[in-house]
């Protein structure tokens, strides 16, 4: 059963991948699965935190990039664990666990998809969600650099 989804909550999008994945690749994959609805955020094991492509998309959709431990993702029930992922990245799961856990959900919206070799899989964010997902990056900002005073 696919939960309801509440366009105006957004998406936590979890995103499974082998380093050096694209950023264009990433993008699509991430497409499938958000079907023009708001992302909140990309969540990923924390292995791939520094990913180039997987960093660049989410600076593209300006959104943080959360980040979970394999113990904190293996510890996630989940609709279609991998005994492959698990022996290769010590979880059974890296996209619908971090999905679940950066939304606060209960349920996935979209179950995970592979997409041009990348993993994807969706949860609508509850409002409380936002206290228990920990941003590796913040979302970007376009802050201006601070101005010097003048002298006296």
């Amino acid at each position: 059963m696919t939960p309801a989804h509440d366009p105006s909550s957004g998406l936590a999008v979890g995103v499974g991948l082998r380093p050096g994945t694209s950023t264009t690749d990433i993008l699509a994959a991430v497409a499938e699965v958000s079907r023009g609805a708001t992302i909140r955020c990309l969540a990923t094991v924390d292995r791939r935190a520094n990913d180039p492509g997987l960093v660049a998309a989410a600076r593209r959709l300006g959104v943080p990039l959360r980040t979970y431990s394999a113990t904190e993702l293996d510890a996630v029930p989940v609709p279609n664990p991998d005994s492959r992922t698990k022996v290769a990245t010590g979880t059974a799961s890296v996209a619908e666990a971090a999905a679940l856990l950066a939304s606060g959900a209960r349920e996935l919206l979209c179950a995970k998809r592979i997409v041009n070799g990348v993993t994807v899989a969706s949860a609508t964010v509850r409002p409380s969600a936002s206290h228990r997902a920990r941003p590796t990056r913040p979302p970007p900002t376009l802050r201006q650099p601070a101005r010097p005073v003048p002298p006296g």
